[in-house]
């Protein structure tokens, strides 16, 4: 894990706990069990959609895009703002409207898969004796 992706449960410390998982060449943040952000090279893009567009486009805040079948496909995750990183509060915020717009796209949160448990071997077939 990079000291990047470390670095952020700290500064999302005032949001509340988050995790950060390896994903896709990435690692993904989530919060309270929702996706709420993507790291890809060290850059922060935050979940967003039509309620919480304009902050990002107020900022002129990219969207992540990816290239499939040659043509650049984006992502519903916006670049953070720098300001993020540098205030508490501010990272709260911008985290608060990411973890509502994640609310909003429909996804339920994972389920946790259960341990699997032990497996015990198959009792010995009884020799037959003729």
């Amino acid at each position: 894990m990079s000291v990047f992706v470390q670095s952020l449960h700290e500064t999302f410390e005032r949001l509340g706990r988050i995790e950060t998982r390896r994903m896709f060449g990435g690692h993904g943040v989530w919060h309270e069990g929702r996706m709420i952000a993507l790291v890809v090279r060290d850059t922060l893009y935050l979940k967003s959609d039509a309620g919480s567009a304009a902050h990002f486009d107020a900022l002129n805040l990219p969207p992540f895009t990816y290239v499939r079948a040659g043509k650049e496909m984006p992502m519903s995750y916006r670049q953070a703002p720098a300001d993020l990183f540098e205030d508490r509060e501010e990272a709260a915020r911008w985290g608060r409207l990411a973890y509502e717009a994640a609310l909003r796209s429909g996804q339920p949160p994972k389920q946790k898969k259960p341990k699997p448990q032990p497996r015990t071997p198959p009792k010995a077939a009884k020799a037959k004796t003729r």
